[in-house]
């Protein structure tokens, strides 16, 4: 029997990665008729989804250059063939009596099983996102499997924190307190990245404990800056958000990530940090550290869609970024006038995320809120823009995603906690105490 395997491709693969083609090694694809039919009707849409649409096709067209889809054209030295299969070879496999014809997965899955037939001797795999998909492929004898897409950690769990307990002698503690440099050791110093937070706990009482926050091997650590006054109004009620408030007041780290569950008080403590950073009547700080607060989240809805819009792009983002407009305004006093006049001034920007391709932003303190519901490719088109003299903020909760094709470990926010948690300039924070209220922090735990 040939070792060779036979791919059918969903068209979920293809709008999870466009480029998913090449990752079959020397194994043939099948690409139904109807998944291009699909994806056509995704090709129009602004976002990663729309995105990946347009990209395979320029793929799909790339290829058909050198020869024809219908016979099969050699996707790249050392991988297999892809095929286009159309409905027309279906007549002679015959249609399942279980499936429907007008139904776009039902035929999709009576290309799979017309291609197993023609091809009895090799494995024949159905590979798709969709979870009922993969049932019904079950249902009627056909090999399913999922396409696992790149992820950043095993599980949820295994997330980088930010934070961790290193046990030293008592008298390191003392030495710590009265403001002597301290330096961890060579081979301790391996276990930590640039920017996490210790808690120094004495071996000799587990109760005398010291925070600090570990910036590299050859820099002492670093006391965090106590905000007894409070940010813009806001103090932190525990210690995740004082690791949170030292990272974001400090302008040598550029890149924050917080994640954190509802409530945590992730959004509010970068809005309040951004505030006080870009206002102009800071006058015991001297001139603001940036020229202006721009605060964005993806157009990503829960639950049905409301559909278009009418009226100007700020209009339009209105019930999208109204949480934001909260926040802001519950740190403006509930002023709302004031708050109007910022965003006239073009002190404060609440950004459409769809437009940011191709700009360069300068000394400005970005805030994209609902971070996990971006993909790879769109928080790398978005951090990407940073100019010099910006700072940027990704906020999120990977339990509550709302994207399709996107998951706890492979979303793109937890890449960025990630793939920056060893930069000297990102820094990051897991907040973990929910302190909207105790009916949130409730939910949020039981729910």
């Amino acid at each position: 029997m040939s070792r060779k395997k036979i791919f059918v491709l969903d068209t979920s693969v293809f709008l999870t990665r466009a480029d998913c083609v090449y990752g079959f090694r020397n194994h043939d694809i099948v690409v139904p008729f109807k998944v291009l039919e699909e994806i056509d009707k995704h090709k129009g849409r602004q976002d990663g989804v729309g995105s990946q649409a347009r990209k395979i096709i320029r793929i799909l067209d790339g290829l058909r250059a050198k020869g024809t889809l219908f016979k099969g054209i050699r996707i790249r030295k050392g991988s297999g063939l892809l095929y286009t299969w159309g409905t027309e070879k279906l007549g002679s496999a015959g249609f399942p009596k279980d499936l429907d014809s007008t139904i776009p997965d039902h035929l999709i899955v009576a290309t799979a099983m017309a291609v197993q037939k023609e091809h009895p001797i090799r494995k024949v795999i159905m590979v798709s996102r969709d979870i009922n998909m993969r049932v019904i492929c079950d249902s009627v004898g056909l090999l399913t499997e999922d396409y696992i897409v790149e992820q950043a950690v095993e599980n949820s769990e295994s997330i980088y924190a930010g934070f961790e307990s290193h046990l030293v002698d008592d008298a390191v503690i003392d030495r710590f307190y009265a403001k002597e440099e301290i330096f961890l050791g060579e081979e301790e110093t391996k276990k930590y990245n640039s920017n996490q937070y210790l808690m120094l706990v004495s071996n000799a009482n587990e109760k005398k404990t010291a925070l600090c926050r570990f910036i590299s091997p050859t820099v002492p650590l670093k006391s965090i800056v106590d905000y007894k006054k409070g940010v813009w109004g806001i103090k932190p009620r525990n210690k995740e958000q004082s690791f949170a408030l030292d990272l974001l007041m400090d302008p040598q780290v550029q890149l924050i990530t917080l994640l954190g569950k509802a409530g945590s008080g992730k959004t509010l403590c970068a809005i309040a940090a951004g505030l006080q950073q870009t206002m102009e009547d800071l006058a015991s700080y001297g001139e603001p550290a940036y020229s202006r607060l721009i605060v964005s989240r993806p157009v990503q809805p829960l639950g049905k869609d409301i559909g278009f819009l009418p009226g100007t792009i700020t209009e339009k983002m209105s019930p999208w970024l109204t949480p934001i407009q909260d926040n802001l305004q519950f740190l403006m006093g509930n002023d709302k006038i004031t708050l109007e006049m910022y965003m006239d001034r073009g002190r404060i920007e609440i950004e459409a995320l769809t437009y940011i391709r191709g700009r360069s932003i300068s000394n400005a303190y970005i805030i994209i809120d609902e971070a996990q519901n971006l993909t790879i490719h769109e928080l790398k088109t978005i951090i990407t823009r940073v100019g010099e003299g910006t700072k940027i903020i990704l906020t999120g909760d990977v339990e509550q995603i709302d994207a399709p094709y996107l998951n706890e470990t492979s979303n793109g926010l937890t890449h960025a906690v990630e793939k920056f948690k060893n930069f000297d300039l990102a820094g990051h924070v897991t907040l973990l105490k929910g302190e909207r209220s105790r009916v949130a922090t409730y939910a949020a735990q039981c729910l």
